[in-house]
């Protein structure tokens, strides 16, 4: 038995999803979203929420809401989305930001990490690397038989973790660090 814990970083919402892994089956454990952000319009903030909404604090509550998932749950590994470089530079930064504190939270853990590109998932869950949310969100309601689909952030931390399921760990336990594979063969 493995349990994987999937991360979905963000700056605002940092979506998780628990699964655990017995022979080739997987099993919902948990999943929900650690909130950085109030929602709250500029005009309606208070000086409490401009406090709690500035990036280190920010990062702190990324970092201690995985601590307690973490401790709570003691998954055995991680898996976790690679950052996208998009159109605006500074949101590129603020979300590698995000996922340094949720890749920190891990190690400092004692927790291995595997990274994956949102095209990976989408194509291990869906079969289809530029699926929908909400075709991430379907599949992984059927694929852990959950009763409803998971809001977006955590589906998408499921399905990270389902992944890794999928194909990390035995792709993990090649000696093939500082190698290509093409055509299922090292070069």
């Amino acid at each position: 038995m493995i349990r994987i814990l999937g991360i979905d970083p963000g700056l605002r919402i940092t979506g998780f999803g628990i699964i655990e892994k017995v022979g080739e089956k997987i099993t919902y454990i948990a999943s929900g979203t650690i909130k950085t952000a109030s929602g709250k319009t500029a005009s309606k903030k208070s000086e409490d929420d401009e406090e709690r909404e500035a990036l280190p604090a920010r990062l702190k509550i990324i970092l201690d809401g995985l601590f307690e998932v973490i401790d709570t749950y003691t998954p055995q590994q991680v898996a976790i989305e690679k950052v996208f470089v998009n159109v605006n530079p500074q949101s590129t930064l603020l979300l590698g930001q995000a996922r340094g504190a949720a890749i920190s939270a891990a190690v400092i853990r004692h927790l291995s990490v595997a990274e994956y590109t949102a095209l990976q998932v989408k194509q291990a869950v869906v079969g289809n690397g530029h699926a929908q949310k909400e075709q991430v969100q379907e599949m992984v309601k059927r694929l852990l038989n959950l009763p409803a689909a998971p809001k977006s952030d955590s589906a998408d931390a499921l399905a990270c973790a389902i992944c890794h399921a999928h194909g990390g760990q035995g792709m993990g336990k090649l000696a093939t660090a500082g190698y290509r594979v093409k055509g299922g063969r090292l070069i």
